[in-house]
Formats: C-alpha cells, structure tokens, sequence
C-alpha cells in the first residue's frame, strides 16, 4: 500500500522536487500523527492551493505559503494589496474538503515585496538589503533545529513559518506539556517578535 501512495505521490509532484522529494516525506509521515489517507488528502488540498496561487500570479508562489494539517490551512506571506488577499482566501475557502483557512497573509509595500522577492531567488552571497527576509529564514532554521533537538517533541507534527518576525505554527500536540515546550522554544528564538499558534491538542491529550 505504502509503494502504491509513493508512486502516486511521485506523479503528481514532479514539478516541487519529484521522488526524492516523495521519498522525505513518506519518511516523516511513518512519524507524523496523522493517517495515510489524511497526509495525503492534505497534500491534495495543497497542491491545489499551489494551482490556485499560480492561476491567480505566479509570482504569488513566491510570496505565499501554505501548509496543511488535518484539513486546515494555514496561509502565510504578503501580498502588496488587500483586494489580492481577500481574492486568494475567497478561492481557498471555495474548497470543500477544507475545514478551516487561517489568513495570515500581511499586506506590505511594493518596495518590500521586490525585495522580499530578490532575497528569496538571490544566492545568499549576493543578498543586499533583504536583511529581514534573511532574518526570517534564519529563525525558520534556528527553530527546526532546536524542534528537532527538543526532547518529548514531535517535530514532524509541526509546520511553522516566520515572516517578518512573527512566527505562525499550525499541526497537532500530543500533551499540553509538549505544545508548552514547542511555543517556549519558538518564543525564545531569537528575532521572533511575535507568536501566532493553530496547534491542535490530539483528543484526550494528557497534560
């Protein structure tokens, strides 16, 4: 069963980074509380949040972020205008496998959207005046290792993204006392400014 998602999976992301991309994300489902079927129900309704950026800009797939977790969807990133924003959640929320979208897409300048742009497609070597788009990979990194570190938590249950300083996390706790210790972490991240959390305690979660 297994080999028969895989290959699907396979197929239908070729274009975000093919099998070896598959391959790392059958290893962190094995871990992941979440079923087969859901992780890939979800991996569906992220796909086609992609197709819905691309139709509407593909610049846009530079600028947003989603990430998905039991049917909820998270959105992150900016957008220079809110009329874009509130069309792209409009086109989102239209899916009915969705149960709950998070906007959390900040509208910025113009001026800070090139530049947020030309850091996220620049080489690190060559970024001038992206200091915080650089800032907010930086703390997405310090995060996943301190996460990954962390003893008595499930790392690969959490998906988190910083922009500009404000760190949004969406997946599921399996203890109150493990979602304590996953939002001490991030709020002791240096450069976090502030902490918006969708973390779903697994039912019946002991403290």
């Amino acid at each position: 069963m297994r080999r028969v998602w895989a290959a699907a999976m396979c197929a239908a992301t070729l274009c975000l980074g093919g099998c070896t991309t598959v391959v790392m994300e059958t290893a962190k489902m094995a871990r992941e509380d979440r079923s087969t079927d859901q992780h890939w129900t979800d991996t569906q309704i992220a796909s086609s949040v992609l197709g819905t950026l691309s139709d509407k800009d593909t610049a846009l797939l530079l600028d947003v972020s989603a990430d998905v977790w039991e049917l909820r969807v998270m959105l992150t990133g900016t957008v220079v205008d809110s009329r874009t924003r509130q069309d792209l959640v409009r086109r989102i929320r239209a899916d009915r496998r969705i149960l709950k979208v998070y906007d959390e897409i900040q509208v910025v300048s113009q001026e800070e959207q090139t530049r947020r742009r030309a850091a996220s497609t620049t080489p690190p070597g060559k970024r001038e005046g992206a200091e915080r788009v650089v800032g907010d990979v930086w703390i997405e990194t310090k995060i996943s290792a301190q996460l990954i570190a962390a003893s008595g938590v499930t790392s690969v249950n959490y998906r988190w993204r910083s922009v500009r300083g404000t760190v949004y996390l969406i997946g599921r706790a399996q203890t109150r006392q493990e979602l304590a210790t996953v939002l001490g972490i991030v709020r002791a991240t240096d450069g976090v400014l502030q902490v918006r959390q969708f973390i779903e305690l697994r039912p019946n979660a002991k403290s």
